[in-house]
């Protein structure tokens, strides 16, 4: 199979053909055909997550229909759709797995970063990690729900029931959960980069109430706001944004460093807080959601050999919404 493989974090993938994988136990063989590209892909190829299981395919919004199954698999049958989250696989015995954090389990293993991903033809994926996906969607709008859209709701619903949320960052997980809070009638404040008029259009285009750079103020305090963008500098301006009593939720997998910010912005009971990974109950909750209001996933679709160029056109923002690999 052709497949993207990162040998050494900072360098570009390189196209490679690489033994199709065979399923073991519990596993699922995937014909890939589609695979979103995320910021933590990103993340992960420049080397600021710093545990890849080398050489490695990234990706972990996949998309695919399963080819085979492998030993003690029941529930899904060839030819089926499925998707593929970026949670590969935890204990299912700690602390966390049985009081439902699944996503905080130290011996958890995550698709394109432990476990080799989707910016391939076929991939393997444990079977139980996998979701039946609505039919509502073509394979190709499908793949950002599937941690844009995931990861993006488990922040969500630390502010869904605030009346005006800002997002810091406008990009593929805040395009989704800008249609899911105006469908609940909350007010949306976009921020993006300086300058970014794309971003802000695209953002007033799915009703967001206002939209600008992400140092100004928003017209009105919010009661809350979801950092989006990797930027650690945007945690005291969003605590200068929101009301007393607000919170503030990061949901990044990685930041750049907090900088000091006076104890005034945090005083007032604001609160702050993180967002780690998936669990599959989100998953669960999300995807029949999304396709009933209907979620609207803006997609680009890049060939799977311009991997490189797709993750650079995300690092530069040249595209509003999520990016997705076509094998």
């Amino acid at each position: 199979m052709r497949a993207m493989v990162l040998a050494r974090p900072g360098e570009p993938l390189q196209l490679q053909q690489l033994p199709t994988p065979q399923p073991g136990p519990g596993e699922l063989l995937l014909r890939v055909t589609a695979c979103g590209i995320c910021r933590t892909d990103l993340h992960v190829v420049d080397g600021e997550l710093t545990e890849p299981a080398l050489p490695l395919v990234p990706g972990h919004q996949i998309v695919g229909e399963v080819e085979a199954l492998g030993a003690g698999v029941s529930g899904f049958i060839p030819g089926q759709r499925v998707g593929v989250p970026w949670l590969g696989g935890s204990c299912g015995h700690c602390w966390y797995c049985e009081h439902g954090r699944e996503n905080l389990c130290d011996s958890a293993r995550y698709t394109g970063y432990q476990i080799n991903g989707g910016f391939a033809e076929f991939t393997v994926a444990d079977a139980r990690y996998c979701f039946e996906l609505p039919a509502h969607y073509d394979d190709l709008q499908a793949a950002p729900l599937l941690c844009a859209g995931l990861i993006g709701y488990r922040a969500y619903r630390l502010v869904e029931s605030a009346g005006s949320i800002g997002l810091y960052g406008f990009g593929a997980a805040a395009h989704i959960l800008a249609q899911v809070a105006r469908h609940r009638g909350q007010r949306i404040y976009a921020f993006t980069r300086p300058g970014d008029t794309a971003a802000q259009a695209f953002a007033l285009e799915l009703g967001a109430t206002w939209a600008g750079d992400s140092g100004q103020q928003p017209p009105e305090v919010l009661d809350g706001a979801i950092i989006f963008a990797p930027e650690g500098a945007l945690l005291p301006l969003a605590l200068g944004a929101v009301r007393k009593g607000g919170r503030v939720v990061c949901a990044g997998i990685h930041m750049s460093d907090i900088p000091s910010f006076p104890y005034d912005l945090l005083w007032g009971e604001r609160e702050v807080c993180s967002v780690a990974n998936l669990t599959r109950r989100d998953g669960d909750e999300f995807l029949p959601l999304a396709a009933a209001i209907p979620v609207v996933t803006t997609v680009h679709a890049y060939p799977l050999e311009r991997a490189n160029e797709a993750l650079e056109d995300l690092r530069r923002g040249r595209f509003t919404g999520a990016a997705v690999l076509v094998p």
